[in-house]
């Protein structure tokens, strides 16, 4: 179990390393940082000027290993709009990205995995069909407008849940509704195609001669062998639901990293910008190697390969 972890810890600093130098290059290429600091009515001297005093006129290579050096001591640097350190800014908002994704992704697991397992107990009937129904309408469903759907019945219309904001549990309701069934239906489906396989097999049919309950069956025997997929996609999920909350957080005004992402872009501000890449990489990356030392815990075949 060392050796897979190390192995598996090793490539996943490999590619934290590789979304760094890819991610600092292109947000270099994607604009004149100099020129947006400077603002529009600065002259070409006043662009060198800040060229030069922020050091954008030295090599790409020299910017990165210094920004690099700098980032890895906890230095982010300052922001070029806000004018405060980053590593304040995007801490201060973590936490509602954080609680954001992970109320998301309880939704999506509590809605997803009864809905996969009883459509796999009950194949080809109304049951099966209704699940993968609302399957199909997950996936197709955009986020933003099932947000708006939500906030006119909700919020216009009953009056029973706030439209935006932060500051209480009832602001994270719809947010998470609307985060967390989108990445329902791949819950959904992965649950129902694993129990489908698991149910078909020796040794459940052999549960099944010694006289145990279907509930056991089920819950005890298929869904233990089924739910590990599961626990590799919940790694997948939660890190891409962090990463791609910014939609969700804007249309609820909700103050976390996907506001501030957004706003840094419209603004120009690098150093916030790559400050936020680089942290959301690292959570997913760190998800996902959680993930797999899981998985490798669970399934010991895992390990050997």
């Amino acid at each position: 179990m060392l050796t897979y972890a190390a192995k598996r810890l090793g490539l996943a600093l490999l590619v934290a390393l590789a979304v760094s130098v890819i991610s600092f290059a292109l947000l270099r290429a994607s604009s004149d940082v100099a020129a947006a600091v400077a603002g529009e009515a600065a002259t070409a001297a006043d662009i060198e000027f800040i060229r030069h005093a922020y050091g954008f006129d030295r090599p790409l290579v020299v910017q990165y290993f210094d920004w690099l050096g700098r980032t890895l001591t906890g230095d982010l640097g300052q922001s070029l709009y806000y004018k405060k350190d980053v590593a304040d800014i995007v801490l201060s908002k973590l936490p509602v990205t954080l609680v954001l994704g992970a109320v998301s992704l309880v939704f999506a697991i509590l809605l997803s995995i009864p809905l996969g397992v009883l459509a796999a107990v009950y194949p080809n009937t109304w049951i099966d069909r209704v699940s993968l129904f609302f399957a199909v309408i997950g996936q197709a469903l955009p986020s933003f407008w099932f947000a708006l759907v939500l906030i006119m019945l909700f919020s216009l219309t009953l009056r029973w849940l706030p439209v935006s904001g932060s500051d209480t549990w009832a602001h994270f309701v719809m947010p998470s509704i609307a985060l967390g069934y989108y990445a329902a239906p791949a819950f959904m489906r992965l649950t129902r195609a694993g129990m489908m396989e698991v149910l078909s097999a020796d040794f459940v049919r052999t549960a099944r001669a010694k006289g145990l309950s279907p509930a056991s069956v089920v819950f005890k025997h298929a869904l233990r062998n089924a739910i590990i997929p599961v626990v590799a996609l919940a790694a997948v999920q939660l890190g891409f639901m962090l990463g791609g909350s910014i939609v969700i957080e804007t249309v609820f005004a909700l103050d976390g990293l996907g506001y501030l992402a957004w706003q840094s872009i419209r603004h120009n501000d690098f150093p916030v910008t790559q400050a936020i890449v680089l942290l959301l990489s690292v959570l997913y990356i760190a998800l996902t190697l959680l993930a797999d030392l899981l998985n490798g815990w669970l399934d010991p075949r895992i390990r050997v390969r």
